[in-house]
């Protein structure tokens, strides 16, 4: 295949961080052309020290830059010139900005009714909270994520790394990717609304399914899995930290032979899920004994003999030299807005017919002079937004 599945598709990204801007990434992986609107001082991310920085490398890949001045007659022609062409709308900015620049849902698909337009918030449309600003810690918070993760006599602890900005992107950019699909059998557009509250709820979907089924809140208590034994039980070898998951009684026996230790698998303490939950000390203490003596890599190789699940414990030093991770290629060189070499982590799929590209993310205002051309503008009109006068439209 020589086209990528969505060449031809142009996306107009009016998103910051990560929640708007990921989703539009996802598409420009996948060979959407992925405008991105910026002020003429660049997006949040831009100016937020080395995370944001990092940020704007990670999702704003293989995007083209406008920088316009939106609260500008000017900058709002070109903007909706740009949303009349656009296939998909995209942003995630404060709750009613894009109603008052006259470039809402409503607005946008009035100029362009096969336009999918996607908006992202916080705390959702409806509602009280709906005029809430919203961010990833925020739905932790409030989405009981935090209440479950950490120890079990230690403050609740978020998640570490913004888990629920970054998986609402990829469920955005799947709502996007079937809104095409079906414009293509209806030819009409559509309005996708997400909020990160949603998600972090819906990321927890089993362990609410759990709470009504039992009415048993569930609790913090560190790595283990709170109501089956062992499930990513962290267990100390000679040269660091494993995890452990052989909770179902089958796989409980197999451990217990594989470490030396049948008998422990009628052990009054530990002959059940329910009791090795109880005596979850002790059985870690068991299995330290019993594998403390060997390396990481010696204890996973003789686990994974026995058909043990396990995993090795290892810092962001360790992950891309390792097997499991270079034999895939999961990392890529890359490079920032700026050109510095960096090494960012590739699309996670793989397909037959197209490779992924490695284009940089854009900087700020990098592509405005070329997408102005493409929707109508001529070198004088451009030059006078660039020079400001007042005949012209500002950048």
């Amino acid at each position: 295949m020589t086209m990528k599945p969505l060449e031809g598709i142009r996306v107009v990204d009016f998103g910051h961080l990560i929640a708007g801007p990921g989703a539009a990434a996802a598409l420009a992986a996948l060979g959407a052309d992925v405008v991105k609107v910026e002020p003429p001082h660049g997006e949040s991310g831009r100016n937020i020290g080395s995370y944001g920085e990092a940020i704007v490398a990670t999702y704003n890949r293989g995007k083209r830059s406008i920088a316009l001045d939106l609260r500008s007659a000017g900058g709002i022609e070109a903007a909706r010139r740009l949303v009349s062409s656009a296939d998909v709308v995209l942003q995630n900015m404060r709750p009613g900005a894009m109603d008052r620049l006259g470039l809402g849902a409503e607005d946008v698909r009035a100029l362009n009714p096969r336009a999918i337009y996607a908006s992202v918030s916080g705390f959702g449309s409806a509602g009280a909270a709906r005029d809430r600003v919203g961010l990833d810690i925020t739905a932790q918070a409030e989405s009981g994520m935090m209440s479950i993760t950490g120890p079990a006599d230690g403050d609740p602890h978020r998640v570490g790394f913004t888990v629920v900005d970054i998986a609402t992107a990829d469920l955005l950019a799947q709502a996007i990717l079937a809104a095409l699909f079906a414009r293509e059998r209806t030819g009409r557009g559509e309005h996708i609304q997400i909020s990160l509250i949603e998600v972090a709820v819906h990321l927890q979907a089993a362990c609410w399914a759990e709470y009504s089924l039992t009415g048993v809140e569930p609790r913090r208590c560190g790595n283990p899995q709170p109501t089956v034994a062992p499930a990513a039980d962290v267990v100390q070898v000679e040269d660091g930290k494993v995890v452990i998951s052989a909770y179902q009684d089958g796989h409980w026996r197999l451990l217990c032979r594989a470490i030396g230790r049948p008998e422990l698998a009628d052990d009054p303490r530990f002959n059940d899920n329910s009791r090795r939950v109880e005596h979850r000390r002790e059985l870690r203490e068991v299995l330290e004994a019993a594998l403390g003596d060997r390396t990481r890599d010696e204890v996973l190789a003789h686990l994974a003999e026995q058909g043990i699940v396990a995993g090795n414990v290892r810092d962001y030093r360790e992950v891309p030299n390792a097997r499991e991770v270079a034999d895939l290629g999961v990392f890529i060189s890359a490079a920032s807005p700026d050109g510095v070499p960096i090494r960012l982590p590739r699309p996670p799929f793989r397909t037959e017919g197209w490779v992924h590209g490695t284009e940089p993310a854009p900087r700020c205002g990098q592509h405005t002079a070329e997408v102005l051309t493409e929707i109508g503008y001529s070198p004088d009109e451009i030059e006078s937004m660039f020079s400001g006068t007042p005949s012209g439209r500002s950048r």
